[in-house]
């Protein structure tokens, strides 16, 4: 096992620990197992690698990815038996969804080994309840998203801020020390301020590489899906990019990537899963638990900047902000007399002359507000919902 520690001992050497995501406190690490899963370039792995480096003797913990050539003549549980006979009590393995027989392996990790604690990532299209073996009871599965306004401002630009509640956004308590002018920041991070490696040289080209690897790798190997599904997956997506925000039309859609409309649902939800798209519903709730759907949307700015080849309707990006902002820590549905509703709030998002004409009937309404630094009344900047999480 030493090249394992070896490698683990140099990615710890380029880990930085001056900067812990959103969701680093909220887990419960005390669990004996737990998942972590999300979209490609998020940063689940560097958090698993922070927390090796800030809370763990050497010996310790492990680290291993699942798609090391290590596992080509190894098992996942032979490499935690020998671990855990070595005195070693956290397992973190990276990319679970890589190795064949992962659930079916990491549950007989969990009922052999009670003093191992196991900690796992996976592609956020990772369903742990309909793995080989039935997860769901002995491993949480947290969800982790891109970064926040908030965190982009933290991360790239040394700006700390706590996060703030809906209804302290609203309250206008919104602020950013040290910043006069948050709307530069804020155009920065649009493009480039959603995913960890946005300050890279080649951010786009990396960006259409996970864009790439999601729609031809990742869902049709967790889908059992061929090589041209996958093809077919990138032109629906192609096609959403030109449309979103839109009310899809099932059959026209379908007819166009040239599936089935019971495919084309199934696509449409694998996409949303991998990070690709976010589908909005109404608030009602049928018998499967969703409401109808309304519109659908690239899942945030960067990737619609990407896919748009940086021409996006400003009008589009606005939406996409807000609904990719406060998804994390609210229940948002779309609302019948405006763009969006959150516990019986109506949100009405536009540029610095949007109007309050659409929120008549509101019980509470707000006008979200592009261009403008401040706010007043029930008039709040966009930029403010960025610090939600």
């Amino acid at each position: 096992m030493d090249e394992l520690y070896e490698t683990m001992n140099r990615l710890l050497a380029h880990t930085r620990c001056d900067f812990f995501r959103y969701l680093y406190p909220v887990i419960n690490w005390d669990n004996r197992m737990l998942g972590l899963v999300g979209p490609r370039g998020v940063g689940k792995t560097t958090l698993f690698l922070q927390r090796i480096k800030s809370n763990h003797e050497q010996r310790d913990a492990l680290y291993v990815s699942a798609d090391n050539i290590y596992f080509a003549t190894h098992t996942l549980f032979d490499t935690a038996d020998e671990f855990n006979k070595n005195g070693g009590t956290k397992l973190y393995i990276d990319e679970v969804h890589k190795y064949p027989r992962w659930s079916r392996e990491l549950k007989a990790i969990y009922d052999s080994f009670p003093d191992l604690h196991v900690y796992f990532t996976g592609s956020s299209i990772l369903d742990i309840e309909k793995g080989e073996a039935d997860l769901s009871r002995r491993a949480p599965k947290y969800l982790m998203q891109g970064l926040s306004f908030r965190e982009f401002m933290r991360y790239r630009h040394h700006v700390q801020t706590p996060a703030l509640t809906l209804e302290q956004i609203l309250d206008h308590g919104a602020s950013l020390p040290g910043i006069e002018h948050p709307l530069p920041y804020f155009r920065e991070y649009l493009k480039t301020g959603y995913y960890p490696f946005g300050n890279d040289p080649d951010f786009i080209i990396e960006l259409n590489q996970v864009v790439s690897r999601t729609l031809e790798v990742d869902i049709p190997q967790f889908a059992n899906m061929n090589a041209s599904t996958g093809r077919k997956l990138e032109r629906l997506l192609a096609l959403i990019s030109t449309l979103a925000p839109f009310k899809p039309n099932m059959t026209k859609l379908a007819s166009q990537v040239g599936v089935s409309r019971n495919s084309l649902e199934d696509y449409l939800l694998l996409i949303e899963k991998a990070g690709m798209i976010a589908q909005l519903r109404d608030a009602a709730r049928g018998i499967n638990g969703f409401g109808k759907l309304e519109k659908v949307y690239i899942d945030n700015t960067n990737l619609l900047y990407a896919l748009c080849n940086d021409e996006a309707e400003v009008g589009t990006v606005r939406e996409t902000f807000f609904y990719n902002q406060m998804r994390v820590n609210n229940q948002v549905a779309s609302s019948p007399l405006s763009d969006f509703q959150i516990d019986g709030a109506t949100f009405e998002v536009g540029g610095r002359s949007k109007g309050k004409q659409q929120l008549k009937g509101a019980d509470r309404g707000y006008v979200v507000k592009d261009d403008i630094e401040y706010g007043h009344g029930n008039v709040i900047p966009l930029w403010a919902f960025g610090l939600n999480y």
